[in-house]
């Protein structure tokens, strides 16, 4: 056996003791064999992993049997997500954390275009500009940055220096939907799932790893999240530290400024409690708070090596205090944090975070950490680009979540592979490998279910 063929063989091996692991989170064992057929699936190179083209691929002798298995099991099947997840993140995190310490827990949500109304979730509604193109070419409600028809889903991936993996993934579903008997019941909606906000949805998501006792990490989100003072309280009432962005508006008390105290007591009446503003008294928002910053407070940092050299910019980071109705407290909120962003070529700062990481940090460790946010663009980028995650054609909640599932754990297997074989840069690209399946071609008298029946000639 020539060595390549051995590699090949090893990689096969390395897959089905993953597979093993994975499918005893499954449940029954008739779930065994579809869920590996349906992992497998995602991994074939091919454009479109929904389950015909994948049953395609896989039994172009028998498409309908295995159409109808890979069907079932992530349609009607009901196993667990969140035990499916568990499994993975059980075989991934000791591997990612072998050389880096988990470093992170980043919260996102990322969108699917979808025409019409009876899939699941799906409203006109509006997601948060990405960065960069995440699906090599298909619209992404995130990345148009504007509303469209589109469903949405929030996740939690968990982070070192150089890897991530989600450890939860739930779909938003809209009030629209959610107070809706008739559709939840066609989509197939469980009872106890409920309206909730995303960063409602990411908090509990967070609640549940930490009851978990997985390895805790900074919190990292956008403004989407960040802005939300409910959000930031959640999760320092589960003693967790954050990173997150706000937007420029936000309201905060500068450096030694906190509101004032309570009126004077009068000669009548129960003592006045709550913090007061008056005219000349007042907070500033972040923008107005970091234009007055001078040229000397800006300091240049490098934080990572990307696809065009070293990635620099200039920070400031500043002590400062929450104005967040702080008129219905007694006391002001605590000190923290606020990271400012501005670039040299730009006529204002360009980015905002607040953190309650401790007051000792580096401000180049704390650059460092509010910049690894851009892994879950790399989760993104690679299980749209690579493993099909928005392909599912179904509507309903079952489906739609399995699909996921299964996504993020052929995503988990690629993560183990880059772990043991790390490519020459962080910043490279995760690409399938050449992992031993056998790929039979299609059929040439195959023809997909829905598509045009053209005459054949001999």
């Amino acid at each position: 056996m020539s060595r390549p063929q051995l590699e090949l063989s090893r990689q096969a091996e390395r897959l089905q003791v993953f597979l093993d692991g994975l499918t005893q989170a499954a449940g029954h064992a008739d779930r065994v064999v579809p869920i590996e057929n349906y992992t497998k699936g995602l991994m074939l190179p091919i454009e479109r992993k929904s389950v015909e083209p994948m049953a395609a691929r896989l039994a172009p002798g028998n498409v309908r049997q295995m159409h109808q298995s890979l069907h079932h099991i992530v349609a009607d099947a009901a196993w667990s997500d969140d035990a499916l997840l568990k499994q993975v993140r059980r075989q991934v995190l000791p591997a990612m954390t072998r050389k880096h310490a988990l470093a992170a827990w980043i919260v996102d949500d990322t969108g699917f275009p979808k025409k019409g109304t009876h899939s699941v979730g799906v409203v006109r509604q509006y997601s948060t500009p990405r960065t960069k193109d995440l699906s090599a070419g298909t619209p992404d409600c995130g990345q148009l940055g504007k509303q469209d028809n589109c469903r949405v889903a929030v996740s939690v991936s968990l982070a070192t220096e150089e890897a991530s993996i989600p450890a939860a993934y739930r779909l938003y579903l809209p009030e629209a939907w959610a107070n809706d008997k008739e559709r939840r019941k066609q989509a197939g909606v469980p009872q106890g799932i409920i309206f909730q906000t995303k960063p409602d949805i990411a908090l509990t998501q967070i609640r549940s790893l930490v009851s978990e006792d997985v390895p805790r990490g900074v919190v990292l989100a956008d403004a989407a999240y960040g802005n939300d003072n409910g959000f930031r309280e959640g999760l320092v009432s589960l003693e967790l530290s954050y990173a997150v962005g706000i937007q420029s508006s936000t309201t905060l008390w500068p450096p030694g400024m906190v509101p004032l105290p309570p009126q004077p007591k009068g000669k009548m009446g129960r003592p006045p409690r709550l913090l007061r503003r008056d005219e000349k008294h007042q907070p500033l928002t972040a923008k107005e708070l970091a234009l007055c910053l001078s040229a000397a407070d800006l300091r240049k940092v490098s934080w990572r090596e990307g696809t065009r050299g070293m990635m620099r910019s200039r920070f400031a980071a500043v002590r400062v205090r929450v104005a967040h109705r702080d008129y219905w407290r007694n006391e002001p909120h605590p000190e923290q944090w606020l990271l400012i962003e501005w670039p040299a070529t730009e006529k204002e700062p360009t980015k905002y975070w607040l953190s309650n990481l401790p007051a000792a940090i580096a401000l180049r460790k704390l650059v460092a950490l509010a910049k690894l946010r851009w892994r879950i663009e790399r989760d993104y980028e690679e299980l749209k680009q690579e493993l099909g995650l928005g392909h599912f054609e179904g509507r309903n909640w079952r489906g739609f979540h399995h699909h996921a599932t299964l996504s993020i754990a052929a995503y988990g297997f690629l993560v183990l592979e880059r772990c043991l074989f790390p490519p020459s840069g962080n910043s490279r690209p995760l690409q399938a490998p050449n992992i031993k399946i056998h790929i039979p071609r299609v059929q040439s008298d195959y023809t997909p279910r829905g598509a045009a029946r053209t005459n054949r000639t001999a």
